[in-house]
């Protein structure tokens, strides 16, 4: 993920992607924009298949959703337009309970729970910056996947803010707040990894 080349003075907003290229990918973090490069390598994606696959058959023929990226997640204080809106991620895997916040191109609010899996060029972003937007926005639990150590760490608010983490290996299964009968077998999760260091 790397930092567009725009002005450091100006503030940019939802209405900002929709005008940008439709064939890139767009972050914006409190008004900073940031291109979602290089692709995301095999490895990366395997992971997030199989967690898609997971919460896909585990929700079938209930309420809530789990989508995958690409699809525009706006987090709003409130009501804000498309012009006034300052922050759209696209997070790897995240699960909407709220039917009311999706309509036919985006998810407009908090989702339940957001997945990021973990490469060099995203970890910064994805354990600091989008770890505080997702606390302040109420985004209900985290998870930080690294394929690399296989490793998932799990962060859950209470009371508006993410408490002491839960660490999971691939030796375990992994419980998630959401939903209590659920059970991500994470040795399955990590099954299709080899172990070679990720190129990104």
């Amino acid at each position: 993920m790397s930092i567009l080349a725009f002005s450091s003075d100006s503030i940019y907003t939802y209405a900002d992607v929709l005008a940008w290229s439709e064939h890139e990918r767009w972050e914006i973090l409190e008004g900073v924009p940031y291109s979602m490069s290089p692709a995301p390598t095999i490895r990366h994606q395997e992971v997030v298949g199989a967690l898609y696959r997971i919460f896909a058959n585990y929700m079938q023929g209930k309420a809530c959703r789990v989508f995958i990226s690409p699809l525009d997640v706006l987090l709003t204080m409130g009501q804000e337009s498309d012009e006034q809106i300052q922050t759209v991620v696209q997070p790897d895997v995240f699960v909407v309970c709220d039917k009311s916040k999706l309509d036919k191109r985006r998810c407009k609010g908090a989702p339940d729970l957001i997945i990021e899996v973990l490469s060099p060029a995203t970890v910064r972003k994805d354990r600091r910056e989008k770890f505080l937007l997702y606390e302040k926005h109420g985004v209900k639990e985290y998870w930080l996947v690294e394929p690399d150590s296989k490793l998932i760490t799990a962060f859950i608010l209470k009371e508006g803010q993410y408490g002491r983490p839960n660490i999971y290996s691939d030796e375990e299964g992994m419980k998630t707040s959401i939903f209590a009968d659920l059970t991500v077998n994470l040795a399955e999760v990590f099954a299709d990894i080899e172990g070679e260091e990720d190129p990104i």
